[in-house]
């Protein structure tokens, strides 16, 4: 399904969870272990899922912190709309090297469509910090199970562009 290929590892990943409620523990995260299990299914080692108050530094601080650790992919969720708490794509427009902003508009685009509004209103941004492929989802369940669909061939190919795989 998500992201197939052979019996390969496609590589570490970890998950970040923009959510203030759960971070303070005043309801329990459901698209964390939905993210986990996808990303697993997919061939990723999953380092963590790790529940981030909607703060800039403390977005920011999760993202190097899984640059530095050498993940390959890390996935924001939560964040990304328009109110005055969203401020995902704030964090992570200081952490990228390199912005692919065609991946963003597909993640919006097909979230529309499936009827997820929060995806298709996402300022989520999607790039590469050091050899770190960085990809910001909108919050929903909905907008998750689409973007992960959407994010399924395209993820591979960018994880083998950045590790010299394919020299296309």
């Amino acid at each position: 399904m998500l992201m197939e290929r052979s019996a390969q590892r496609l590589g570490r990943a970890l998950v970040v969870i923009v959510d203030d409620r759960a971070a303070h523990g005043e309801h329990e995260d459901t698209s964390g272990p939905l993210v986990q299990e996808l990303l697993e299914e997919a061939g990723f080692i999953v380092d963590g899922v790790v529940l981030v108050h909607a703060d800039t530094v403390a977005i920011r601080n999760a993202l190097n912190t899984a640059v530095i650790g050498g993940v390959d992919l890390v996935i924001t969720v939560g964040g990304t709309g328009v109110s005055p708490r969203d401020v995902t794509p704030d964090a992570t427009i200081g952490v990228l090297d390199r912005p692919i902003p065609g991946i963003g508009e597909a993640l919006r685009s097909s979230g529309l469509a499936a009827g997820a509004v929060d995806a298709g209103i996402s300022r989520g941004l999607v790039g590469v910090s050091g050899s770190t492929l960085v990809v910001n989802l909108a919050g929903s369940r909905a907008a998750v199970r689409d973007g992960m669909a959407t994010l399924s061939s395209l993820v591979p190919y960018v994880i083998d562009q950045l590790s010299g795989l394919d020299e296309s």
